[in-house]
Parts: structure tokens; sequence; C-alpha cells
């Protein structure tokens, strides 16, 4: 019995025989593959990690005092502090709020501590959302563009085909097989490389978006804090000080 990997058909038969454009499609299709598959892998962790560290927010409220709220945020299996979006937060808002009391000579002291924490909550938000969705392009890019160029590798198979037929003037199937195995292999290929790049885009950006909501809430709460609770310099006291004034809501929008 002949062995497999002997046929004029297989796989290393068919890379040997092909031309310099149908190696090239295979290793683009293979680096793209590579590529979108590091970064599902890699933001699905961060996902994971960043799941840990929303839950850890919760524990936030339920601290005694400021500095044990940080170090609630900083359990086990969350991210670190500078990439832990929460802690951010946390962090973004009292600098804000500390900013706020020592600049009142200032033109912009002269703003309501509101719209300072809340411009400042906003912005981080804003800048945690961009590193979340860092790497979606990309994958985006791979699945919209992997099908074309396992098609390009499709239709230079088929045209090496009828190039054959022209040359040997008969339509035998030894002078098409190769040329035309070479393009169903592309179009494979192409999809093998598309499809999961479609599937973990829509996933990524799924977990995103309610990743990016579970912060604005969070960060709602904060501006609360940091407008109704103690004062800065009450902020390494307790979390339930003496109110100051009522909370502005933090989006526009909810004015």
């Amino acid at each position: 019995m002949e062995p497999a990997h002997s046929s004029p058909y297989g796989l290393l038969n068919l890379w040997s025989q092909g031309d310099l454009a149908i190696k090239a499609v295979a290793l683009i299709l293979l680096l793209m593959s590579v590529v979108s598959w590091w970064l599902i892998v890699t933001r699905a962790w961060r996902l994971i990690r960043l799941r840990r560290a929303a839950r850890a927010a919760a524990a936030f409220w339920h601290a005694r005092s400021f500095d044990e709220g940080l170090q609630a945020l900083r359990a086990p299996g969350t991210p670190a502090p500078g990439l832990n979006p929460f802690h951010g937060l946390v962090l973004e808002g009292r600098a804000a709020a500390v900013h706020h009391e020592a600049s009142r000579e200032e033109l912009h002291g002269q703003l309501s501590l509101a719209e300072w924490v809340g411009d400042a909550l906003r912005a981080a938000i804003d800048d945690s959302a961009d590193r979340l969705r860092s790497g979606l392009s990309v994958l985006a890019s791979v699945a919209s563009t992997a099908p074309f160029v396992g098609l390009f590798g499709t239709v230079w198979g088929i045209y090496h085909a009828l190039l054959n037929i022209g040359a040997s003037g008969q339509a035998g199937i030894d002078q098409v097989a190769g040329p035309v195995g070479e393009a169903l292999i592309m179009t494979a290929f192409g999809l093998a490389v598309a499809i999961p790049a479609v599937l973990g885009y829509n996933a990524l950006n799924r977990a995103n978006r309610k990743l990016i909501g579970q912060l604005r809430r969070f960060a709602q709460r904060l501006h609360g804090y940091f407008l109704i609770g103690p004062t800065v310099a009450e902020a390494d006291g307790p979390l339930h000080g003496r109110p100051l004034r009522a909370a502005a809501p933090l989006n526009a929008a909810e004015a």
C-alpha cells in the first residue's frame, strides 16, 4: 500500500508544486491566523481578570475606610493597579477632588466640584474603553479580508488549471487536479482564518460593552461619593461621612 504522504494530491505535494503566489497567500493566511488567535486568547484572559476586578469593585463600598477600599480593589487575581480600570477611576476621582480643592484661585477652580470630578471620571472611562478595544480592529480586519485573500488563491489556482489545459490541449484530471486542489485549499484556509476572527471579535466586543457599563455605574457612585461623602481632607477616614451637598449626575444626559 502506497504511503499517504506520497499522494500527488496531498498538502505537502501541493505546497511543493505551488508557485510563489500560492505560497505567499498561504503564509499571509497563516500569519493572520496566528495574530487573530493571539489576540483572542490574550484579550479573553484580560477580560477574565477584569471581571474579577469588577467583583472586587463591589467590595470597595463595603470597606470602612478609603485606603481599605483601595486594598479591596487589589484582590488576588485582579490586574495590577496600573492595569485595573476600577482602581484607576478611584485614584483619578480623588486626584481631581484634591486638585479642585487646592486650586480655587485658578480659573478651573471656579468650576463646580461636580463638573471637575465628572470630567475626570469620564476621561478615565474613555481611556479604559480605548485600552479594552485595542486589537479589536485587527480582528475585524482579519475577519473581513481573510476570505478575499483565500479567494485570490482560489482564482490563481483556477488560472493555473486553465493554463495547464491550454498547454496540454486536453482537460485531463492530471492537468487540473493539482491547481484546482490548491484553489479549494486556499478557499478553506481563508474561511478557517475568518470564522474564528469574526466569532472572537463579536464575543470580545460584547464583553467589553458589559465591562464599560460596569465602569460607568462604578464611576457614578464615585461621583456621588466625592460630592456628598467625607471632605477631601478626610479621604482616609470612614466612607460614610457627613453629607456636603446633593450629588449631580455624572452624565449630562441624566441632568
